[in-house]
């Protein structure tokens, strides 16, 4: 798993009109995946349009995907990856039957070997904040050597190095990089900040 990007976008609330523009800074300041959560604005549209102009070189997904019907939408527009705030197993087989990879969320030891044991891709600590660092530690020294994991829920340019330092694969950035209506320009900064910190 060592060849996922180790930084995700979370462009929660983003809308079809700022998906292309947001999308362009962020690949510029080294971002490898962007994900458009489907409780956003015509998520499926922003999807579509995040494909055809970035697939071709970095992960371009869903998240907060909860069920199969999702599943397939997001493939149809032409997603790479599906995030979930829950390991559900259904999810994560379908998700991989169209190819695609899977990010489950998981906070506790049974979660994380249930998506494992139904072909995560990788996994993603969520809330990461919950628990913490010595919560993540714990569990990292019990997953697999070669299974990523990420860490997304209250994570910054402030803490990102931190939580590599603590054994994350990779970070995912919501709030702290992206949020409707911030100026592109403000967004690429807050980028350009978070991958410095990752290092």
């Amino acid at each position: 798993m060592t060849s996922l990007p180790p930084i995700i976008a979370i462009l929660r609330g983003i809308s079809p009109d700022e998906i292309l523009p947001v999308a362009d800074a962020l690949v510029d300041a080294g971002i490898g995946a962007i994900e458009v959560p489907l409780n956003s604005p015509d998520p499926l549209t922003s999807i579509g349009l995040l494909a055809r102009r970035h697939g071709h070189n970095i992960l371009c997904g869903a998240g907060t995907v909860l069920d199969i019907a999702q599943v397939n939408a997001v493939h149809d527009a032409g997603g790479g990856f599906v995030v979930s705030p829950d390991s559900n197993i259904e999810v994560i087989a379908a998700t991989r039957a169209t190819g695609m990879l899977s990010f489950p969320g998981f906070l506790t030891p049974t979660e994380a070997f249930a998506a494992i044991g139904a072909g995560a891709s990788a996994l993603k600590l969520f809330p990461a904040t919950t628990g913490g660092m010595s919560h993540f530690a714990a569990l990292r020294e019990i997953l697999p050597v070669d299974m990523a994991v990420y860490a997304v829920g209250g994570v910054s340019s402030e803490n990102a190095g931190q939580w590599r330092k603590t054994g994350a694969t990779g970070v995912g950035i919501g709030g702290s990089l992206y949020r409707p209506g911030r100026d592109v320009a403000d967004i690429a900064k807050r980028a350009l900040s978070i991958v410095a910190a990752w290092g």
